[in-house]
C-alpha cells in the first residue's frame, strides 16, 4: 500500500524529501505544506539581490508550485500553515491562510523541516517600520522597499554572522554608509580571532564602522516622521540611524514540535536519531530546525546549513520508502563547512575551530601557512592564509579555516572531504592536487599545510604561538630573520632582536646557547630554514609558526 507523506516546509530540507521520496515511489501520497507564499527559493541568495549582483528577483524563484507539481506530482500548499500536530490520530490541523478555513489532513509519515527563525532579543523600541531581519523573500522585499522608499544615508547591521556580513555588503554597494555592531570581540564566530580580524581590517577598508563588544540596549524614533532611529548600546553610547537590520541569530523553528510533545534537545532544537527520527518514529525532522551530531566528537550541534539539510531531506525519504541500502547506518554527520564572502575576500572553514577545542578541552595543535592562491609568477595570484587543526597524538584533521581573496574554497574543500574521509596531517603532504601556473603551485597550500603539520608530528620542528611571545623570559632569546629592509618597513614584535637568516652562522656570537631561541620571519619559511640551521648546531629552538604575519593578525 502506498504511503501518505506530509511535509511542513519546503526549502532545502523539504523540498530534497519530497523530490527525492517521488523519485522512490510513484504511487506515494506527497503533500507539502509552506506557510509563506514561496515553496523553493534561494535563501542563501536574498541578500546579493538587495545589493545588486542578482539583478533578477525570478532567479531566486528555484521551483514555483506549478513546476514543482509537473516535474514530481506533489501536492504543493502555499499560503497553508500547519497549526497542531496529533501523534496517537496521525493528523494534523492545516490553516488556508487565503481563506482562513481549516482541515485535517493525515499521514503515515510527517516530515518536520520548518527551518530556523531570525532571533530577535526583547529589545525596547525595537518593532519597528524601518527595522528588519532576513530571513525569506517578502523579507528581502520588504527591505528593498524600505530602502527605495525612504532612500536611508545609513544603516546599522546588528551580528556579524553570515548574514549580517552579507547584508553590510549589500548596503555599501547601495552607497548606504553602515556601521555593524557585534556582541563578540569579533565577526564570523566559525573562525578564530586571527583569521576575523583579516575580515576586520577588509570591513574597514571598505569604510564599513565596527563597533565590536558591544549590544543593542534601546531603539527610539527621532524625527516625526520617523526616517530615522537612535540606537542606545550596551556601553550607553548612541548611534542615529536610518535602517536597522537586525541579524543577530536564528533560533531553531519548534512550536509544532513542542505541541506535539516531540523531545527538544539541550541546544533548543528538534532531537532527532541518526535516521532522522523523532521521539515519535513516524515524525521526522531535518534542516536547521533539528540538532545534528558534530562529525568530530558527535556531539549535538545546530547547523543552519544547505547542505546538511539536503543529505537530511534525502535521508528522511529513504527511511520512510524502506529504501535504506545506502544510508544503513544513517546520517553521517555536520562538518559545518561553509564559506563567507566578504567584499573582495572569501573566509571559509571546515570542523571545529580553536574556541571549541579550548571548551571541549580537547588536545590539539596548530600551524598556519601563508602562500599563494596560485604559482606567484604568474599574473592574478593573492595570498591564502590557512590555519590547520589537527590532533598532536594521531594526526587527524581537526578543523581548518581559511581567508583569501581566490582558492579559499578550493583548499577548504579539500580539507574537509580529508578529515571525512579519516586522511590525517601525513596524507595531506601527499594528496595530488591539480597544478599549472594559472591555478596552483606544485606545492598546493594544503600540501604545505600537511608537510609542516608532520614536521610538527614528527617532532623535526619545534612550532610556538603568538601567544607564547606576548611576555619572555630572561631565559628566552627572540630572533627576528627577515632582512633588516623588512624590518624597517614593517616592524618587529616587541622584544626581538634582528638577525636575517642568511647571516646568522656568522652572528652565533649573538646567540646565547643557554637560552631557548624563538626565531620568526614573515609567514614561517625562513623561520623553518633558521630553526633547522641552529638545531642542528645544537641549540634549543622553536619557530613561530605562521611568523610576523599570523601574529600581527593577533593583534591587529
Amino acid at each position: 500500500m502506498s504511503k501518505k507523506i506530509l511535509i511542513v516546509g519546503g526549502v532545502a530540507g523539504g523540498a530534497s524529501a519530497a523530490a527525492r521520496a517521488r523519485r522512490l515511489d510513484e504511487n506515494a501520497q506527497i503533500i507539502v505544506f509552506e506557510r509563506g507564499p514561496y515553496i523553493s527559493f534561494a535563501n542563501c541568495g536574498l541578500p546579493y539581490h538587495i545589493g545588486g549582483e542578482i539583478e533578477l528577483r525570478e532567479k531566486l524563484l528555484l521551483q514555483t508550485p506549478e513546476s514543482f507539481n509537473n516535474r514530481f506530482n506533489v501536492d504543493i500548499r502555499v499560503n497553508n500553515e500547519i497549526l497542531a500536530i496529533n501523534k496517537e490520530a496521525k493528523t494534523v490541523t492545516v490553516r488556508d491562510l487565503m481563506t482562513e478555513a481549516e482541515y485535517t489532513e493525515s499521514y503515515d509519515a510527517l516530515i518536520l523541516s520548518p527551518g530556523a527563525s531570525p532571533f530577535i532579543p526583547p529589545i525596547s523600541g525595537v518593532s519597528n517600520h524601518l527595522t528588519h531581519s532576513l530571513r525569506n523573500v517578502p523579507d528581502m522585499d520588504a527591505i528593498i522597499v524600505s530602502i527605495e522608499t525612504n532612500k536611508p544615508k545609513h544603516a546599522t547591521v546588528c551580528g556579524g554572522g553570515f548574514i549580517g556580513l552579507e547584508m553590510v555588503e549589500a548596503l555599501r554597494h547601495r552607497g548606504i554608509e553602515v556601521t555593524l555592531i557585534e556582541l563578540a570581540p569579533q565577526v564570523m564566530a566559525p573562525v578564530d580571532i586571527e583569521i576575523a580580524n583579516v575580515l576586520h581590517q577588509e570591513l574597514e577598508l571598505n569604510q564599513v564602522e565596527l563597533k565590536l563588544g558591544k549590544a543593542l540596549q534601546s531603539v527610539a524614533a527621532i524625527t516625526e516622521d520617523v526616517k530615522s532611529l537612535l540606537l542606545t548600546l550596551s556601553d550607553d553610547s548612541t548611534q542615529q540611524t536610518n535602517l536597522l537590520i537586525m541579524a543577530v541569530g536564528v533560533k531553531p523553528e519548534t512550536s509544532l514540535a513542542v505541541q506535539a510533545g516531540l523531545t527538544i534537545g539541550e541546544l533548543g532544537g528538534i532531537q532527532v536519531n541518526a535516521f532522522m527520527q523523532t521521539s515519535d518514529s513516524a515524525i521526522f525532522a531535518v534542516g536547521d530546525a533539528i540538532e545534528s551530531p558534530e562529525f568530530t566528537t558527535g556531539d549535538a550541534m545546530l547547523a543552519p546549513l544547505a547542505g546538511p539539510a539536503n543529505r537530511q531531506g534525502r535521508l528522511a525519504a529513504n527511511v520512510i520508502l524502506g529504501h535504506n541500502a545506502e544510508g544503513n547506518e544513517g546520517y553521517k554527520k555536520t562538518q559545518g563547512t561553509a564559506i563567507c564572502k566578504v567584499f573582495d575576500l572569501a573566509v571559509a572553514s571546515t570542523g571545529l575551530n580553536e574556541k571549541t577545542l579550548q571548551r571541549k578541552n580537547m588536545a590539539y595543535e596548530k600551524v598556519y601557512v601563508h602562500a599563494m592562491s596560485h604559482a606567484g609568477y604568474y599574473p592574478g595570484a593573492h595570498p591564502v592564509t590557512l590555519k590547520l587543526l589537527f590532533n598532536p597524538e594521531n594526526g587527524k584533521i581537526l578543523g581548518a579555516q581559511a581567508v583569501g581573496k581566490d582558492g579559499v574554497d578550493k583548499r577548504i574543500d579539500v580539507l574537509s572531504v580529508a578529515q571525512r574521509a579519516g586522511l590525517t596531517v601525513y596524507d595531506l603532504q601527499d594528496l595530488e592536487l591539480c597544478y599549472a601556473p594559472p591555478f596552483g603551485s606544485a606545492r598546493d597550500v594544503v600540501n604545505q599545510a600537511g608537510l609542516l603539520a608532520s614536521n610538527v608530528m614528527k617532532g623535526d620542528e619545534v612550532v610556538c604561538h603568538s601567544d607564547d611571545v606576548k611576555s619572555l623570559t630572561e631565559n628566552q632569546l627572540l630572533i627576528d630573520v627577515r632582512s633588516a629592509q623588512e624590518v624597517s618597513n614593517m616592524g618587529m614584535i616587541p622584544g626581538a632582536i634582528n638577525i636575517a637568516v642568511d647571516d646568522l652562522r656568522a652572528n652565533l656570537n649573538q646567540i646565547d646557547k643557554q637560552k631557548e631561541i624563538i626565531v620568526y620571519c614573515q609567514v614561517g619559511l625562513r623561520g623553518h630554514v633558521a630553526s633547522c640551521l641552529l638545531t642542528n648546531l645544537g641549540y634549543k629552538v622553536k619557530n613561530l609558526t605562521g611568523g610576523f604575519k599570523t601574529w600581527k593578525a593577533f593583534n591587529y
